[in-house]
């Protein structure tokens, strides 16, 4: 039998995000406008659907559009307009939730191909049956079906496509079914518009008899009286902490879903479509994602047997995360997948900005971070796997020709950055390799917390991946980050050595002129000269090159 081979889908917001995630590897986008999906927050219109469909299509690349809105009996009327519509617009399929919807949809367009949406809450295969026998050509599995589930649907259901959630944000109710958000702050979780109410943090109170609240205050002198647990129904005898700092606590906070570890095994059964969440997230999201799943993929095709998904956790490692989860694969969630401590979604690297434009001596870069004299910028191409990295001494602004020591992004100011500062670049391989919507990106400082959580959340992946708890470095791990969230400083540092102008952090970057220029690094010029770009110099490597040096 002919392996199925897996698409990777991914969530398009807006025009460029599709752009942006069809450039870097996605097989398929899925997308839809405000008015009939669980897209309220969506900035297509349906000039862009248009535009957007068209665009996958001359890229060989597949759209799905989404009519998944619980269906009142206010929106019936707009359904023959919207099945108008979506005719003209070609799209590869239509995903809905709705059962009505579905079967009005099938009668009145049956050449659409129709998917059932995750808010349908398929959990095994006699779902997946019932589906196909109403003629749905996919179904969106639930985020709740482990993967020894999903192996039993693919065996059951070989006559139709499955598709499952491998990366994104975790919702805390089932698939999306939240009434939080609405009870909370008005805002419907089931119409696209949740406010991530399992986000906020939450503090102590306390009802006198007299009918007043008030702050219940831990302080020095009675913190020592008493401790406040949860014990879990199912878990009996283990005792979650609820603890609040001056933030509050995060007791519903999940991590972010992330099944690189074990895509393999996505791929060895054929799921169909691996969807990624995050309308909402990025255009750097869109790009960076796609390319790390991309890249992920071909690969295993190419050698399963010698598959390693490590290289791809550090591009994913790249994009701000809670700390991953493997979430439902194993069936059972453990106390790994979720954020006790906090809530902020953080990563090492942060988007730099992206090319609007390549003319004949130049990239046109729009700023979407602050960029400072000295900043290295890491081009990530959509093309080709390797990154360039430039060293930048100062930046021309395009439109005035002025020369600037600082940028801010918030100004969507476009920078040109002259392709004659590639020192150590084909440039005519530079210009094949990053065409517009090529996104940059530069190490972000981070406080000694957030370091310290990073640290926390890539030690609690490992522990739950291998399936093998280590209650030692767990707590260690957690007592420092607790420890890190008591000091509440400000002040940040970069994970690698960057002194602005003055000195350099020796990966061998585009127009360095103190690594390319100073004798001291001359040995080590003949060692990076042979490596990929970017591959750092270790602390011994740069200590022995330099004694070398100086001894000569």
């Amino acid at each position: 039998m002919t392996q199925r081979r897996s698409e990777l889908l991914m969530p398009a917001g807006n025009l460029r995000k599709l752009k942006m995630a069809i450039l870097y590897g996605a097989d398929a986008v899925y997308l839809g406008t405000p008015d009939m999906s669980l897209r309220t927050k969506s900035e297509f219109s349906l000039e862009d659907v248009i535009e957007g469909v068209n665009f996958c299509h001359e890229h060989g690349k597949r759209a799905y559009l989404t009519l998944n809105l619980f269906s009142h009996n206010k929106d019936i009327p707009k359904l023959d307009e919207y099945i108008d519509t979506v005719r003209k617009v070609n799209p590869d399929g239509l995903i809905i939730a709705d059962p009505g919807v579905f079967q009005y949809v099938h009668e009145r367009a049956p050449e659409l191909p129709l998917h059932i949406s995750t808010q349908a809450n398929i959990c095994s295969w006699l779902s997946v049956d019932f589906w196909k026998a109403q003629g749905a050509e996919l179904v969106v599995l639930a985020r709740e079906v482990s993967y020894p589930e999903l192996v039993e649907i693919r065996e059951k259901c070989p006559d139709i496509k499955i598709e499952a959630f491998i990366h994104g944000a975790m919702c805390m109710t089932y698939s999306g079914r939240c009434l939080l958000s609405n009870f909370m702050a008005e805002r419907g979780a089931n119409q696209g518009n949740c406010a991530n109410s399992c986000r906020w943090n939450y503090g102590f109170k306390m009802r006198l008899k007299d009918g007043t609240v008030q702050d219940l205050t831990i302080t020095e002198e009675n913190a020592d009286l008493f401790e406040f647990l949860l014990e879990e129904g199912c878990r009996p005898g283990e005792f979650m902490p609820i603890e609040e700092d001056d933030r509050g606590s995060y007791i519903l906070n999940s991590k972010d879903l992330c099944i690189m570890p074990k895509l393999d095994e996505y791929l060895k059964i054929g799921v169909d479509s691996l969807k990624v969440e995050g309308r909402g997230k990025s255009e750097y999201y869109a790009a960076v994602v796609a390319r790390a799943y991309r890249m992920a993929i071909d690969d295993y095709y190419a050698d399963p047997e010698n598959w390693d998904p490590r290289p791809y956790m550090q591009e994913l490692e790249a994009v701000g995360n809670r700390g991953y989860t493997l979430a439902f694969h194993h069936g059972r969630l453990t106390n790994h997948a979720h954020n006790y401590e906090h809530t902020a979604a953080i990563a090492q690297w942060e988007y730099a900005g992206v090319v609007t434009d390549v003319t004949e001596d130049a990239f046109i870069v729009e700023v979407k971070n602050k960029l400072e004299a000295g900043e290295v910028l890491e081009f990530i191409s959509p093309i080709s796997r390797d990154p360039v990295l430039l060293r930048m001494y100062d930046f021309e602004d395009s439109a005035t020709g002025k020369r600037l020591e600082v940028v801010h992004g918030s100004t969507k100011t476009r920078i040109r950055i002259p392709f004659d500062l590639f020192d150590h670049e084909d440039l005519d391989d530079l210009r094949a390799r990053f065409p517009a919507y090529s996104v940059m990106r530069k190490e972000r400082p981070l406080t000694e917390e957030q370091w310290a959580r990073i640290r926390f959340d890539k030690d609690t992946q490992k522990m739950e991946v291998a399936g093998v708890p280590n209650l030692k470095t767990y707590e260690k791990r957690r007592a420092d980050l607790v420890e890190k969230i008591g000091e509440d400083s400000n002040e940040r540092r970069f994970k690698t050595n960057r002194v602005g102008v003055e000195g350099c952090c020796g990966k061998g970057c585009n127009g360095c002129l103190i690594f390319w220029q100073d004798d001291k690094y001359a040995r080590a010029r003949e060692v990076l000269l042979k490596r990929k770009q970017g591959e750092q110099l270790t602390r011994a490597e740069a200590t022995e090159l330099a004694n070398a040096t100086a001894a000569e």
